[in-house]
């Protein structure tokens, strides 16, 4: 059971003064680096830097795959085409392009083996793979797809209809990029698109950097599947307070691991985290095992045989708020930096605890 403690400053609620385990902060939300290609500058992610979107047209009828290309540049896209399979691994791992239009009937390695390469390599297995053939029967659609292609065109092909799937596979692949694994929330490019929104609208509104206490030692003793359920716990938790504040809509996203990221008004605010704070207490205690909900802390061996007791876990939470008349964060890294900062302020403190940039001009009482 927790014992009686202090209340945090502010807004969390009352809660022990547990012995706090320290932990490096989780890098906050940065934007993926860019490489030169001989197709344009693209980023690691395989999305493009102020660039047209690179599509592999991959057909060994060469016509075929001119009317292809044609059709796509016309349309705004980049293309480069290839003739058989082995050259296109080659064109794919150089250029890394957005999306390939593969034709199924080949010569030597044809588009269903190329497509189940691809899938199988850990770098291009996340690349959308549209299949182009003649064969419009249900059940080679349905070994073209069990194959690992996103999608199917049976030839003779409408061109308009080519474009549109290509347009709605390449928006589903990157919308698929964009959203955590595990809780199903925004990553790390919608959450700065999001903050970049807020600014450009010119309205007040607060950043804040939610972390896990002690959420090392859950891993350690229970495994890493029982931390998963921690962080999903959290991320149910925010979301339910995110819709409970109401209107205007809060936003709610995952930076990674333990880290979550809340944008909303600073009226807001206080109400969103101490909500936050209560539903994951409640639940978090409910996934300790018995013994350790009720005595309040784990076990925990350190690699010297030392039995250490780090305590159960609790919120941190660091606040960054921007508003038109403070002249601040014209880049969204430079807010969630500030956030990230009173983060740590408020690791630095016992229990739940919720940490706010003062240089604020906004009153948050």
């Amino acid at each position: 059971m927790r014992r009686p403690g202090p209340t945090p400053s502010w807004p969390g609620p009352p809660s022990t003064a547990r012995r706090t385990r320290r932990r490096p902060c989780a890098s906050c939300a940065a934007s993926p680096r860019t490489t030169e290609t001989g197709a344009g500058r693209r980023r690691t992610d395989g999305t493009t830097v102020g660039e047209r979107d690179l599509i592999l047209v991959v057909d060994d009828d060469v016509d075929i795959a001119r009317f292809i290309k044609v059709n796509l540049d016309l349309e705004g896209f980049e293309v480069l085409m290839a003739h058989d399979g082995s050259t296109a691994l080659n064109l794919i791992q150089e250029y890394k392009p957005a999306l390939a239009v593969v034709d199924w009937m080949m010569p030597q390695l044809d588009g269903l083996e190329l497509t189940r390469r691809l899938r199988a390599d850990p770098m291009t297995a996340s690349m959308p793979v549209i299949l182009l053939t003649a064969r419009g029967q249900t059940a080679d659609k349905v070994i073209g797809l069990q194959a690992g292609a996103d999608d199917y065109l049976v030839k003779p092909f409408d061109t308009m209809e080519l474009v549109a799937r290509v347009r709605s596979t390449l928006r589903r692949n990157q919308e698929n990029r964009e959203v955590s694994p595990l809780t199903g929330l925004p990553g790390n490019t919608r959450i700065l698109r999001e903050i970049t929104d807020r600014a450009r609208a010119g309205t007040d509104f607060a950043v804040s950097h939610v972390d896990i206490d002690r959420f090392k030692p859950v891993n350690d003793v229970y495994g890493f599947q029982r931390g998963d359920e921690f962080i999903i716990a959290l991320a149910r938790a925010l979301h339910r307070a995110v819709v409970d504040v109401g209107l205007p809509p809060a936003f709610l996203g995952h930076i990674g691991g333990d880290d979550f990221l809340i944008v909303c008004t600073p009226d807001q605010l206080k109400d969103l985290t101490t909500n936050a704070i209560l539903a994951f207490q409640g639940a978090a205690d409910a996934l300790y095992d018995p013994v350790d909900a009720e005595r309040g802390y784990i076990e925990v061996v350190s690699r010297t045989g030392e039995v250490q007791q780090p305590n159960l876990v609790t919120l941190s939470i660091g606040v960054a708020v921007a508003t038109p008349e403070s002249g601040k964060f014209t880049d969204p890294r430079e807010v969630i930096s500030i956030a990230t900062e009173m983060k740590k302020v408020a690791k630095k403190h016992n229990g739940n605890y919720v940490a706010v940039d003062r240089r604020s001009v906004v009153d948050l009482s």
